[in-house]
């Protein structure tokens, strides 16, 4: 198969003699961390986005001017600020082609490209450290950018330490880099030591077929040269570039894991370094292995293990990973990003070695028509291990309705996200023992999350 990448330098950018940014999607959580790299670099940034968040809230604090909705008449006077001759319009696939401001850009004329070409052309200015994969690239990646602050880094989350998605420090030589798999973005980077967490089919309306997902994933790991770090086990042949080293990692690398009083410790073992009784930042299951891999690669840029002991301490997490925000003695509440089947299962699994004795009730959004079409059977299953479920309406992002795909097709009662605290706290009031409620879904479900902790952060 072959893949056509178009490589851009960033002084190829700079003779481009723009001006202005413009940033189609730009409440994106990978779009926002450009928007903020060009900010800070003296750029004129502006975009757009369907409707406010906290992120674009932050933004528009931040100085960059957004515009919602496209509406003609919401556009108004905004696209006259935009100059064809001095304006790069950068866009995320989220961004459905009939857009109005989308067309009306495509209509002018002006230079757009999509974010994983402008990603690969800021981080091919340094040495990059990817994390790919189907699960854990966020947290990995923000453990790694952790372990090496003060260093680069463009995350996929928002990290707890730091509270933002993008580090900056010009006397670092590397960037740590969520390689994302969506539309074989990831063939944009060049990078230099890259982890491979899992190769779980996904995203099949790209892709198509497992095969070719996993292809994608072999032409990524040729793209590597400095070091691979993978997930020993996965379903992937790596198709290495001649001198770049191969290593991996799995619970073979944590020894002696001891958990009490809330908190998980392991020593780490490998041909690099053994690192004893690091204590786990965020005590939860699935990270002691997220940890490791971030551990080796922190090790194979020279981080000493005595700073990758202190720092792993001190690791916050991401938000909207695996975050506890309640925990009473009636009602724990556990809110998670996880939206494919394998990574619900991992959340659960988490939530009940956590709260072993209490009832769980799980609310889930399902992202994408194609994705709970695809994997309906897998979901049903994975979320009727839950003692009770919550659905909301399938959450579209940049797809259109798929007849006869509905939230109803996974089993559960479906609920309006206007009536979910009220559903939650009729279901609470009503159980006879604890309860711990775990939300979980890449959509704007999100949002709800403040309302379901102010209903639930007082209960006694």
């Amino acid at each position: 198969m072959i893949y056509a990448i178009f490589f851009v330098t960033l002084r190829d950018f700079c003779k481009m003699n723009m001006k202005n940014i413009f940033f189609l999607g730009i409440g994106g959580i990978g779009m926002s961390a450009l928007a903020r790299y060009f900010h800070h670099r003296g750029y004129a940034v502006s975009g757009y986005d369907r409707t406010p968040s906290e992120l674009t809230r932050e933004l528009e604090e931040e100085g960059i001017e957004i515009v919602y909705g496209d509406d003609r008449l919401e556009i108004g006077d905004w696209r006259l600020k935009l100059s064809v001759s001095d304006t790069l319009v950068v866009r995320t696939p989220a961004v459905p082609e009939q857009n109005r401001i989308y067309t009306w850009l495509r209509e002018q004329g002006f230079e757009i490209r999509k974010r994983a070409e402008v990603l690969g052309m800021v981080t091919r200015q340094m040495k990059a450290l990817c994390v790919a994969g189907t699960h854990g690239k966020t947290t990995t990646s923000t453990m790694i950018a952790h372990l090496l602050a003060p260093t680069n880094a463009f995350l996929g989350g928002i990290s707890m330490n730091y509270h933002t998605n993008l580090l900056l420090d010009k006397g670092s030589e590397y960037v740590v880099v969520e390689a994302d798999e969506y539309d074989r973005s990831f063939h944009q980077l060049t990078p230099y030591i890259s982890v491979v967490t899992a190769v779980d089919a996904d995203h099949l309306d790209i892709y198509g077929t497992e095969e070719a997902y996993r292809e994608a994933f072999a032409h990524y790991t040729s793209l590597i040269t400095g070091a691979l770090v993978v997930k020993e086990g996965i379903a992937l042949e790596p198709r290495l570039q001649k001198g770049v080293a191969c290593y991996t990692y799995g619970w073979q690398n944590a020894q002696r894991i001891r958990i009490q009083d809330g908190q998980i410790r392991f020593d780490y073992s490998s041909p690099l370094a053994t690192i004893k009784d690091i204590l786990l930042g965020v005590p939860v299951w699935v990270n002691i292995e997220n940890a490791v891999a971030a551990i080796t690669v922190a090790l194979l840029a020279g981080v000493s293990p005595e700073q990758i002991k202190e720092r792993m301490a001190s690791f916050q997490g991401v938000w909207r990973r695996f975050n506890i925000h309640v925990n009473t003695p009636k009602v724990a509440y556990v809110d998670d990003y996880a939206h494919h089947p394998q990574e619900i299962a991992t959340a659960i699994d988490s939530v009940r070695k956590l709260f072993p004795d209490r009832k769980l009730i799980g609310v889930f959004q399902p992202h994408l028509y194609t994705r709970t079409r695809d994997f309906a059977v897998d979901f049903s299953r994975v979320l009727h291990t839950m003692d009770e479920l919550i659905l909301l309406p399938i959450y579209p992002a940049r797809e259109l309705p798929i007849e006869g795909v509905k939230s109803e097709m996974l089993g559960g009662s479906v609920v309006e996200k206007k009536d979910l605290v009220d559903e939650l706290k009729k279901r609470v009031a009503a159980s006879a023992e604890p309860v711990v409620i775990l939300t979980v879904g890449a959509g704007d479900i999100d949002r709800l999350v403040p309302q379901v902790a102010q209903a639930f952060e007082i209960e006694d």
